[in-house]
């Protein structure tokens, strides 16, 4: 067996075992009983997620909007830090650059409690704000080190000839910078966005009354039993993230070759 097969044959098997456990799910999704044990096929859970299940759909509400915004915020915070970063010289900013990625390395427990700490001391009420911000602080370095990754493959000298030609500071920023780092704008955000739906640890310490997102209302529901309406909205969420990166992929592309 030639080294490239071998190559294809362990990336298929890698594959297989990554996305068997989407398949099995999308395949119990269509099971009459409530249990993870085949009893015929039925669409009746696809039926009660949307006809009847309306904690569950308060819960992913609330998680799509706190991941929506706070993922919109880390971005434009994280794409203006990156800039200052990469753009300017400054005192203290390597020891600013190794701070700002602190939280990639830290454990979530330990973020959830200092951000909890802070909230405590500020008087800040546990909500759906308090949620938000802690997701901010969460993403918001996810979204530097992608832009600023990105920025590091860019030449400078343009910015030298854009400001022979006259260009001033803003001008340079909305037709140089941004559109350069676009890609990297892009990635960062997606990334804030599935890290803010799936957070668990962090929103657990920082969640109030009333302000139950979905990762808290599956823990909550698996105590007693799994709701069988979880399998549907799985797939709704599986299909939705599939058109969301096909999409992004294919706009990245255009951008590229714009």
């Amino acid at each position: 067996m030639t080294k490239p097969t071998t190559s294809k044959l362990v990336f298929w098997i890698t594959m297989f075992f990554l996305f068997l456990p989407l398949f099995v799910l999308v395949f119990y999704s269509f099971n009459e009983a409530r249990s993870m044990t085949w009893s015929g096929f039925s669409i009746r859970w696809y039926i009660k997620l949307f006809t009847d299940a309306r904690p569950l759909w308060r819960a992913f509400g609330n998680s799509l909007i706190i991941a929506l915004s706070s993922g919109i915020t880390a971005t434009v915070i994280g794409t203006l830090g990156a800039i200052g970063l990469v753009w300017y010289q400054f005192k203290g900013k390597g020891m600013l650059q190794s701070v700002s990625f602190m939280p990639l390395i830290l454990p979530e427990i330990i973020i959830g409690v200092s951000i909890l700490a802070f909230f405590a001391m500020v008087g800040l009420p546990l909500g759906l704000f308090s949620i938000y911000v802690a997701h901010v602080s969460l993403t918001l370095p996810f979204v530097l080190l992608m832009v600023q990754a990105r920025l590091d493959e860019f030449d400078f000298s343009i910015i030298e000839a854009a400001k022979d030609l006259g260009a001033k500071e803003h001008q340079i920023l909305f037709r140089v910078l941004l559109p350069i780092a676009t890609p990297g704008i892009i990635s960062g955000f997606l990334t804030a966005l599935t890290l803010s739906l799936e957070d668990f640890v962090v929103t657990f310490f920082v969640a109030g009354p009333g302000s139950t997102t979905l990762p808290i209302y599956l823990f909550s529901a698996i105590k007693r039993t799994v709701p069988p309406e979880i399998r549907p909205l799985s797939v709704v969420l599986i299909l939705s993230t599939v058109i969301l990166v096909l999409t992004t992929r294919r706009f990245v592309k255009y951008l590229v070759k714009k």
